[in-house]
């Protein structure tokens, strides 16, 4: 099983940018880690900010290398804009969708609650967090599972559920209801750089 594992702060900071999506890794130190403390950065290269925005999208998705790649291959072969169809397939994950969904506070979380078994898509048991959703598909919390103060917690905390998808919190059970929209999706990410990256 392969995973990204590592301090999701001090990777925030190296590359300028809130993995979590929610700014708190960079309130308290805006500059990247290091014993020096804040110095000047470097003018990046073309090749320098490609690399770096595709390593924000990957860490923020928590997706290994070679599954980023697989996945920006799988975009690249379907009809639109190609950009866009490689962020709809990482938001069609099923970790991402339950994180989505409110039921885990980050990606991690929710990685770690399917792969231990407590999520049902349509009715089945998966544990394969990189699962690509269909939409239209259910996913629910097993019923041994739904009191878990984990989930609970999140769901707490957890104020406004995207559009493109529908969740009860009495039953815990959601619906993939559509596609996202480019422009309900993460305004800082630019894919255009990853694909001339890939395109290189």
């Amino acid at each position: 099983m392969s995973r990204i594992t590592g301090p999701v702060w001090k990777i925030s900071r190296r590359l300028g940018f809130s993995i979590l999506e929610t700014g708190e890794e960079l309130q308290k130190r805006q500059y990247a880690p290091g014993q020096h403390g804040p110095t000047k950065r470097v003018k990046l290269t073309n090749y320098g900010l490609q690399l770096r925005e595709k390593q924000r999208i990957r860490h923020m998705y928590g997706v290994n290398e070679r599954q980023f790649y697989n996945t920006f291959k799988k975009a690249s072969k379907m009809q639109g804009v190609k950009g866009d169809n490689f962020l709809f397939l990482l938001e069609s994950r099923l970790d991402n969708l339950v994180y989505r969904m409110g039921m885990a506070r980050t990606r991690r979380q929710a990685r770690q609650l399917v792969n231990h078994g407590h999520i049902l898509v349509n009715g089945k048991k998966v544990d394969i967090p990189s699962m690509i959703v269909k939409v239209g598909s259910t996913i629910e919390l097993r019923e041994k599972s739904r009191n878990l103060n984990i989930v609970n917690e999140a769901l707490e905390v957890n104020l406004n559920t995207p559009a493109f998808v529908d969740f009860n919190k009495e039953t815990k059970k959601g619906t993939y209801v559509r596609l996202p929209e480019r422009s309900e999706l993460n305004s800082e990410v630019n894919e255009l750089l990853v694909v001339e990256f890939y395109n290189r």
